[in-house]
């Protein structure tokens, strides 16, 4: 969570947030870290009548660039290690796993005692009582993390995928004046924390392909995502 003078951005899970983070903290005079994947939720109340800017991807690719992620440290998280069996499942079992964490009573609880009871300042930063909201939801794992970030924020939510074409628009708008330092971060600066792997539909077989359309439904329809054919 940044706050500027003049909006919130708030940063979902392995979705572009640490470009934004790094534009924001970089390039515009007075923001600051407010903490680490914080909902908007327990936003400062000081900070409330601010408009908020988020981000979202498609959820096939969340998936594909969390568990390659994962995969590739020699440290993973609590996440990984329930849902894969500490590393012993492949993609699909893993992400299926992921998907219906909500219905798994067993690795659920295991989660929640692996968690903190407060938010601290790394990681997915979920809480105890963030995962017990997760308990029956019927949700896939990416939407969950997305409604439980901006539920109760009317929210600019851009894709990933647009970033570097629609955020210029966004600081013209919510800015006095947008510094040249950001117009050209915006212009050259790297993608972050990217995850090395194969094309997204290279993973997906049809049964987990039609799990994440029904599971993570709300997202793909609220953004118009479709199954990654070709990339």
């Amino acid at each position: 969570m940044i706050a500027c003078d003049t909006f919130l951005f708030l940063h979902l899970h392995k979705s572009g947030g640490t470009f934004v983070n790094q534009l924001l903290l970089r390039c515009i005079p007075g923001a600051r870290q407010i903490g680490y994947h914080l909902p908007y939720a327990i936003c400062p109340v000081e900070l409330r009548n601010l408009p908020v800017l988020g981000t979202v991807r498609n959820p096939y690719a969340y998936y594909v660039s969390w568990f390659a992620f994962q995969s590739g440290l020699a440290r993973r998280n609590a996440l990984f290690e329930i849902c894969s069996d500490g590393g012993a499942l492949d993609f699909a079992r893993t992400i299926e796993n992921l998907l219906r964490l909500h219905e798994d009573d067993r690795r659920i609880d295991r989660l929640i005692a692996a968690v903190p009871d407060h938010f601290v300042g790394h990681g997915l930063n979920l809480t105890k009582a963030c995962v017990e909201g997760l308990k029956g939801s019927q949700k896939g794992f990416y939407t969950f993390l997305h409604d439980r970030l901006y539920r109760g924020a009317n929210a600019t939510v851009l894709g990933i995928e647009e970033l570097r074409a629609r955020l210029p628009a966004y600081l013209d708008r919510h800015l006095p004046a947008v510094p040249p330092l950001a117009r050209l971060y915006i212009d050259q600066a790297p993608a972050m924390n990217r995850s090395r792997h194969e094309a997204v539909a290279s993973y997906y077989d049809a049964p987990l392909r039609a799990q994440v359309a029904a599971l993570d439904a709300p997202v793909i329809d609220a953004y118009r995502y479709a199954f990654p054919v070709s990339h």
